[in-house]
């Protein structure tokens, strides 16, 4: 037993009182004489037993009255171990998509906030976050709104970084107990990266799991131009069932123009193709009916007249390999020999190739310089017989590289870096078994530039990024066999493609996004994105002729924006929310150490509130006085 006044216990001795008023009588006798007292003798001797029986009845009545009155003040309790330590809470709220699942015909997240509004005490105060959002120190009565009105989030922390950001709002006091509460649906993807939580954590888990785990969802889509009027447009799904087909719409705006239906494989996965023109400009939405998650049963597409790439050669080159190269539709070819070349072809160029050059002028260093610096791709491949000094003085102007000597023993290509960007979607797997091109000579290159294809011996062979690509060894036939190889297909290609970021048929939300816009501004002009009830600015970069934008934090909702110059749109974008979480896989919890696992929010509240539970007695004692006191009266009256 505790008491919440301990110093009153003092007042105890006080009981030491009465104990010397009973037991020495301040009072004196006076004896007086009678005639015969012989015949009252007997009365006397029974008279004074009686009186000292009552004497100590009252002693210790009062003795027992005084010490229930004061230990009543001390105010006496019982409590767990844990009960009167200082304790923190903080809230972590599963807010992602995937907690649109439904229960009983109401969505987990819903459930949850429910719950929680229901069972924190209106006078708790706590620290509550979500994926995107923090309250901190704060009342259920305070954010009960926010917590009705939470919007589902496309992003979900992990366990390593719920840990983290919790620890970022608990105090610094070690002596206080710091209680976690960890609600969500525990999809397998909060197990990414460290799964060690904190031990100095109490941490408690509440799984909020759905009546039905399938999910069918829109994966992706894939626009195949073919070589006629008419393109294909194959739509992936997956989370269906083979027995079941399921109607999938596609809308351009908001015409429905197609229909057909979902037939699924055993392993779960669709795929449905539509017919669409070629030509045509598309705003597209694909949509499809599911009564589990929400936010994946419609995905966002467009189709813009494409822009042609402009790509300038000056080459002294007899080979036809780069006219091959950059014969389609997507490209606008031109090539000149150096003595022919007018400078002002180089104005609106994309790509510029130097091929097999002897030395580079002065005057075409000084454009070729300002062409990089307003974003244009440079490829440099040099000639056997190549004037160094020239290159490398040009070459350091652009970035820490310098030819050095010349090989003249043959070499294979051996190793391509699979992670670099012209390679990165290029391959399904890292080959093994390639069947690698050859040179005879080259030259060694000291760069800073990542490599992207090796020689045997490391040396580079082709070393770039970011606008600025530079071969070691020359590409015509009677030195290297690289142009009849299939690699330089892909890397010619990615190379262009490079120099003009044209938007993709949809972006994902979450991911970096770089897009070139076609368009001519001033200084003060800025482009914007927009759509119905929604608009923003995003991050861009002015060149000459074209507008770089950067799509990072923004835009946060699904759907088709327009980019917009003075309220004119020059073309539009697609976003769709990730499908990560549309395979409804879960974690096993149990594996988890330092854990306490609850099976939902009012159970997990019950067992913290019996944690905190303390036990008063001090009605009892005062009580009990009363009775004491009643015991006295009673006393006084019938003993005798």
């Amino acid at each position: 037993m505790q008491f919440k006044h301990p110093e009153i216990l003092w007042a105890l001795f006080l009981l030491v009182i009465p104990i010397l008023i009973h037991l020495f009588q301040l009072r004196r006798f006076t004896k007086t004489p009678f005639t015969n007292v012989a015949m009252l003798q007997k009365v006397v001797s029974e008279s004074r037993k009686s009186n000292s029986l009552k004497k100590w009845l009252l002693l210790f009545t009062r003795l027992l009255l005084l010490a229930a009155i004061i230990i009543a003040f001390a105010q006496p309790f019982t409590s767990a171990t844990t009960a009167l330590q200082e304790k923190e809470t903080v809230v972590y709220l599963d807010d992602s998509f995937s907690m649109q699942a439904k229960n009983n015909g109401i969505s987990l997240l819903e459930k949850a906030v429910q719950d929680l509004i229901k069972n924190i005490d209106g006078d708790t105060e706590f620290s509550l976050f979500t994926n995107e959002k923090t309250f901190n120190n704060v009342r259920v009565t305070d954010i009960q709104n926010s917590l009705l009105s939470l919007p589902y989030s496309y992003k979900q922390l992990n366990l390593n970084e719920i840990d983290l950001k919790a620890n970022s709002l608990f105090s610094q006091n070690n002596s206080s107990i710091k209680n976690l509460i960890v609600i969500s649906d525990f999809q397998e993807r909060l197990s990414d990266g460290n799964t060690d939580l904190d031990s100095t954590l109490v941490t408690h888990f509440v799984p909020m799991q759905p009546r039905e785990i399938q999910n069918v969802s829109i994966d992706s889509v894939f626009v195949d131009d073919g070589l006629n009027e008419q393109a294909k447009l194959k739509v992936f799904l997956s989370g269906g069932n083979e027995n079941n087909a399921l109607p999938i719409s596609l809308y351009n705006d908001e015409e429905l123009i197609a229909k057909t239906a979902a037939k699924f494989k055993s392993n779960g996965d669709a795929e449905v193709a539509f017919t669409i023109p070629a030509s045509e400009k598309l705003n597209g939405r694909l949509s499809i009916i599911d009564n589990a998650l929400g936010y994946d049963n419609r995905f966002y597409f467009n189709i813009n007249s494409k822009e042609k790439i402009k790509v300038l050669a000056i080459s002294e080159s007899d080979s036809d390999y780069l006219n091959r190269l950059f014969r389609g539709d997507e490209f606008d070819f031109q090539k000149y020999a150096l003595n022919q070349l007018d400078y002002s072809n180089l104005d609106n160029k994309n790509v510029v190739i130097l091929d097999n050059l002897a030395t580079i002028p002065s005057s075409l260093q000084n454009i070729l310089r300002t062409f990089k610096n307003d974003g244009g791709t440079l490829i440099i491949v040099p000639a056997i017989n190549s004037n160094l000094s020239t290159y490398n003085t040009f070459l350091s102007s652009l970035s820490p590289t310098q030819f050095s000597e010349k090989i003249t023993s043959n070499a294979q290509l051996t190793t391509i870096t699979f992670d670099h960007p012209l390679y990165r979607n290029v391959f399904e797997q890292e080959v093994t078994n390639f069947q690698y091109p050859s040179v005879k000579e080259h030259f060694r290159i000291q760069t800073t530039l990542p490599k992207a294809l090796s020689l045997e011996g490391g040396d580079s062979f082709l070393s770039g990024d970011d606008g600025l690509y530079v071969y070691t060894a020359p590409l015509a036939l009677d030195n290297s066999n690289f142009i009849n190889s299939p690699l330089i297909v892909p890397t010619f290609y990615n190379m262009a493609q490079s120099s003009l970021q044209t938007p993709k048929p949809y972006q994902t939300l979450g991911e970096v996004t770089t897009v070139d816009i076609s368009a001519q501004i001033g200084n003060d002009d800025i482009l914007e994105a927009s759509k119905a009830g929604y608009e923003f600015i995003p991050l861009q970069q002015t060149f000459p002729n074209r507008v770089r934008l950067t799509f990072d934090q923004n835009p946060t909702e699904d759907g088709i924006f327009s980019i917009l110059q003075n309220e004119q749109r020059l073309q539009n974008i697609s976003f769709n929310y990730p499908r990560a979480e549309s395979q409804l896989k879960y974690l096993d919890i149990g594996v988890l150490e330092n854990v306490n696992t609850m099976d939902s929010v009012p159970e997990l509240f019950e067992y913290l509130e019996a944690e905190n539970n303390i036990t008063a007695y001090w009605k009892w004692f005062v009580i009990l006085a009363l009775l004491l006191a009643l015991i006295e009266v009673l006393i006084q009256k019938f003993v005798t």
